[in-house]
């Protein structure tokens, strides 16, 4: 399974800390059904136990939707859980590793924050690339905001899907009109929203919007 640019249109990713009135399965359905194109599972806490039973049970849950389902990180877990791709940062493995590792098979999405970095990721066998942060984001705290030049520079040479991360709002979605990505990653618009399931039915509109801008 290789990456479709449509699955980036709207890519939620996950985050504990607005696990309360929802359980997080409830939260990734609620975006399932209202339409994220592609989920992936962000767990920096749990242990390797825990982590592998939530995916496990996420996995069949994008299964049922036909969505693709990402982890984040640990390639050992996206290997066992049977997931869809895997998605890592500069700091972590480099593609070309991951891919001996998961096969030819598993989507491999890398983090990027220049053009060189997004050439270079595209070399050693990432399918997508995540381009951030472009906006000021309380989730990450250690990556600075990446300008709007930059951006376009990235998807204007990138022969792979891209997606933009990084403090993605409703509000600021429309901010990103005319730079050529192909999606959206958000994580509190969805799952920090009061009515997650409302909250994604309008981000699939607003992502809609910018993609369509590009022409």
């Amino acid at each position: 399974m290789k990456c479709d640019k449509k699955a980036m249109l709207l890519y939620a990713v996950t985050d504990q800390a607005w696990v309360g009135k929802m359980s997080l399965h409830e939260q990734v359905e609620a975006a399932l059904k209202n339409g994220a194109t592609c989920v992936q599972l962000r767990e920096k806490e749990l242990d390797d136990e825990a982590f592998l039973a939530e995916a496990l049970e996420l996995a069949k849950l994008c299964r049922q939707f036909h969505v693709p389902f990402i982890i984040n990180d640990n390639v050992d877990i996206a290997i066992k859980c049977g997931a869809d791709g895997i998605h890592v940062g500069q700091e972590d493995m480099i593609a070309s590793a991951v891919r001996a590792r998961v096969g030819e098979h598993m989507i491999i999405g890398v983090s990027v924050h220049t053009v060189e970095e997004a050439l270079e990721a595209v070399k050693n066998g990432a399918d997508y690339l995540g381009l951030g942060s472009v906006f000021s984001t309380s989730t990450k705290q250690d990556v600075d905001q990446m300008s709007f030049e930059t951006l376009q520079a990235i998807c204007s040479v990138a022969i792979v899907p891209t997606v933009a991360i990084g403090g993605i709002s409703k509000k600021n979605i429309p901010q990103l009109s005319g730079s050529g990505v192909d999606g959206v990653a958000v994580v509190s618009a969805i799952f920090g929203a009061e009515d997650p399931g409302a909250a994604t039915a309008e981000l699939l509109i607003a992502a809609d919007k910018i993609v369509q801008s590009h022409g």
